[in-house]
């Protein structure tokens, strides 16, 4: 077989896998949780006794970090699930299009265009008009799964 007959993809994330396995009856309020293929934040878990045969049951209730979505799943506590690797980083925001994307400064120096302001009402307010009053504003972004959103603001005082 010579190279010519594979084909590979390139990919920028290094094959790095979006979420690891991690026991059920180890997951705990406030952790994350992959349901139907959604990255959540856990709000609720309960813990149903083993039955006549098989095994204890977790009932996770979780709200997606992205849309803010309730979702629930059953899965026997000696299963595994997916967690996703959730990551939070700060840019510092240098402007704003009139089509509704931040554009941010990285810790290298270059700039990040690709992100929409947040579809939370009051975040976006509290962004479009701190930027406005000419504030100095940093943003954190959250990601997982290959998804991104602002998530949070911080002002570090006036220009």
């Amino acid at each position: 077989m010579s190279d010519e007959e594979h084909h590979f993809e390139p990919r920028a994330d290094a094959g790095a896998s979006k979420t690891y396995p991690q026991q059920a009856g180890t997951i705990r309020k406030n952790g994350y949780i992959v349901i139907k293929n959604r990255p959540c934040k856990v709000v609720e878990v309960s813990t149903s006794k083993t039955g006549k045969h098989g095994h204890a049951k977790c009932h996770f209730v979780g709200i997606d970090i992205f849309n803010g979505k309730k979702l629930e799943d059953i899965v026997p506590s000696s299963h595994n699930c997916d967690v996703p690797h959730v990551n939070r980083t700060d840019y510092q925001l240098i402007d704003i299009s009139e089509d509704g994307f931040a554009s941010l400064l990285t810790e290298n120096g270059n700039t990040k265009d690709d992100l929409r302001l947040p579809t939370d009402e009051s975040l976006h307010t509290q962004i479009r008009d701190g930027f406005g009053e000419g504030k100095d504003l940093v943003v954190t972004v959250m990601s997982a799964m290959g998804e991104e959103q602002i998530c949070a603001l911080k002002d570090i005082g006036p220009k």
